[in-house]
């Protein structure tokens, strides 16, 4: 079992905490501070007992170079002003060396130190072990509030833990492994899960995984057109996996074999292009000739809405249409009203769900939103990640 922060004893300690600090910026301006916030708890929760943070993140895909614009000046002077005023921010312009081993041995129980952008070493993705020996270094104790960043099995992420004897999650992760465990250890029934996205190559391995778990599938985005096309229906110019049509065959009959209800579109919006101001139709059951499903159509916007309103645990990742052109946006938002309107216990990730809670103004309404994209689906697949791991 993970420890938890609870279990650590903070009281004069320094914990070294990974957090996720990659966050937008436009001009050498933070755009949406989501997940500096969102390690606030766990900062507050180490600073209130008694103890310091030294604080890592990586920013961007630097390459094992430093880029200027990459920096984490920036970063720390706004956890500043998030946090207390009473508690010093420090920020060194160094990761693992001489400058940032002094900082660290010079922190005061209640004070933050922010090292410099992780991925300015080329060790960082290496889990290059000198490097994450001179940051466990710096240290008492091993703190992981990244859910977005353990999938990787990175030197701050795998590395350091594994060389720590305290170490436990942060309340961020924390919530992250509460609401797996919530949705498939003990899940309240029926359990259904929403897969889309555009392509079934990528979310196969989720599927196979759910088929043990879930009571409910319903499919959308360019993925379901292969499973259509697999029943031999008509899919015009719809996007299709030819390689992978076999792969759809056995998970319809996996599914059943078991007894599971996998639902697939049964109208589609439809554009004779690729575009967002392409000519839109509306057809059912097959799409026509020279026609590309983009969306999921008000049938089945109706249809998968009823079914997650009579369930009592959601799972969602991906999205049903093109949800990047307003035009192929209703299925998803429509999905996303209904998972926010519905009294069950939701789990959503992954990019264009998440930002489809957001735009129907129902991110407080869901149980649980991942703040792991690729961490998340990792997760789905019923991969153990090395950040988790680790711990």
């Amino acid at each position: 079992m993970t420890r938890t922060l609870s279990e650590l004893d903070l009281s004069g300690k320094r914990a070294f905490v990974r957090v996720d600090f990659n966050v937008p910026m436009q001009d050498g301006v933070i755009t949406d501070d989501t997940r500096i916030q969102a390690a606030l708890p766990t900062l507050r929760a180490i600073l209130d007992s008694g103890g310091s943070a030294v604080v890592a993140s990586h920013r961007g895909r630097p390459k094992g170079e430093v880029v200027e614009d990459l920096r984490m000046a920036p970063i720390a002077a706004h956890l500043q002003t998030l946090l207390s005023a009473k508690t010093p921010v420090r920020h060194v312009t160094d990761i693992a060396g001489a400058e940032a081993q002094a900082a660290a041995a010079n922190l005061k129980p209640g004070e933050v130190l922010v090292l410099e952008n992780l991925r300015f070493e080329a060790g960082e993705t290496a889990n290059d072990s000198d490097l994450a020996s001179a940051l466990a270094g710096m240290a008492d104790c091993f703190v992981q509030d990244a859910f977005g960043t353990c999938h990787r099995a990175h030197a701050s992420t795998a590395g350091v833990p594994s060389l720590m004897a305290e170490k436990a999650a942060g309340l961020l992760l924390q919530k992250e492994i509460d609401a797996f465990q919530q949705a498939f250890a003990e899940p309240k029934r029926p359990l259904v899960a929403i897969i889309g996205g555009a392509k079934v190559s990528d979310k196969i391995v989720v599927l196979e995984n759910l088929l043990d778990k879930v009571d409910e599938v319903l499919i959308g985005g360019g993925m379901a057109y292969t499973f259509l096309r697999a029943q031999g229906l008509g899919i015009g110019s719809s996007l299709c996996e030819e390689d992978r049509l076999d792969t759809a065959r056995k998970v319809l009959e996996e599914c059943g074999n078991r007894g599971i209800k996998l639902h697939l579109p049964s109208d589609h919006v439809c554009a004779d292009q690729f575009a967002e101001d392409a000519n839109k139709e509306v057809h059912s059951p097959m799409v026509p000739e020279g026609w590309m499903g983009l969306d999921i159509g008000p049938e089945t916007q109706k249809c998968y809405a009823e079914v997650v309103s009579n369930a009592s645990t959601v799972v969602w990742n991906g999205p049903m249409g093109v949800f990047e052109m307003a035009p192929f946006r209703a299925g998803t938002a429509c999905i996303a009203s209904a998972v926010a309107e519905s009294d069950c216990m939701s789990v959503v990730g992954g990019g264009d769900s998440v930002a489809a809670i957001k735009l129907v103004g129902a991110s407080d309404k869901v149980s649980h939103i991942s703040t792991g994209g690729g961490a998340f689906l990792e997760m789905l697949e019923g991969k153990e990640l090395p950040g988790i791991g680790a711990l």
